[in-house]
């Protein structure tokens, strides 16, 4: 992910939710992920499955989101860049029509502010660094922990730059390594991480302690480190580098947990308390309303 990528993609939150965004320079305009929006607007744990069985229902529509929303590099929850189904603003609430949703206004004036926001981030850039401060701080994150977040991001910034210059190209390429420092350092998988967690759709780090962003940072750091010092090339040296880096990272771990008899790594998370019910998808009339997407 070079500098000029990580200026145009962002993670905007709808009320504590992730919306992946992307702003296109030459046509001036946001493109979101449409699976996210789905996801704030229904509350599915499972937002592709409910796209695809909307855009089934829904012919018509899914004929205008085929021809009207493009596959856009968006960062994924391990932050490597995948191709997605994203739309503009005008496409989004064409799809918001399709959605009987209690957050579709809410939503809607949501885009609006969004859009305005840009507008003063391009006049100053450093506005867009605040933001990200004030919306961590609403979701009660303390100062510190903003901190450790924003300066980890950083560090995986820094790493994957390295990667995609070493000749690591390919999205799958990308989590594969991001699973082996982690694996090395942790003990588990990302995704056995995330279950121990109870997260689904969430960003695992946005769920991280102050403890597992410090140390996943510091394996992060020792790798790119490690890779820099042995000039690391493709997939199979860089995935060397990944376990040297866990390990500087699990042999501080484990002589912070002798030391203290805590674990570093736990199942706390920041998810709010109780369930939304989630939004039905439309039936048509001759027909029984069928259960929603399986959560």
């Amino acid at each position: 992910m070079n500098s000029h990528t990580q200026a145009s993609q962002a993670v905007k939150l709808f009320e504590s939710t992730r919306v992946r965004s992307h702003w296109d320079a030459a046509q001036e305009k946001w493109y979101f992920s449409v699976v996210d929006v789905v996801q704030v607007l229904t509350d599915s744990i499972n937002p592709t499955d409910y796209l695809k069985k909307l855009r089934k229902r829904d012919v018509e529509l899914g004929s205008y989101l085929g021809t009207n929303c493009p596959q856009v590099g968006m960062p994924s929850e391990s932050g490597v860049m995948r191709k997605t189904l994203a739309a503009d603003v005008p496409t989004l609430l064409r799809l918001i029509q399709s959605i009987s949703s209690p957050k579709a206004e809410p939503f809607k004036r949501w885009l609006a502010k969004v859009g305005h926001e840009r507008m003063q981030e391009m006049a100053d850039p450093a506005q867009s660094l605040d933001r990200a401060r004030d919306n961590w701080q609403k979701l009660g994150r303390s100062t510190k922990w903003i901190q450790q977040r924003m300066t980890g991001q950083e560090t995986r910034n820094k790493l994957t730059d390295y990667w995609n210059e070493s000749g690591v190209e390919k999205a799958d390429e990308f989590a594969l390594l991001t699973n082996i420092i982690h694996q090395e350092w942790t003990g588990l998988s990302v995704q056995a991480h995330k279950s121990l967690k109870s997260l689904k759709t969430q960003n695992l780090r946005d769920h991280m302690s102050e403890a597992e962003l410090i140390f996943t940072a510091l394996a992060e750091l020792s790798t790119r480190q490690i890779a820099e010092t042995e000039e690391a090339k493709g997939l199979q040296q860089n995935a060397k580098a990944g376990k040297e880096g866990g390990r500087v990272a699990k042999r501080a771990k484990d002589d912070l947990e002798k030391r203290t008899g805590q674990k570093v790594v736990t199942g706390s998370n920041f998810l709010p308390p109780g369930k939304s019910t989630p939004v039905q998808l439309p039936t048509t009339p001759e027909r029984k309303p069928k259960n929603s997407p399986k959560k």
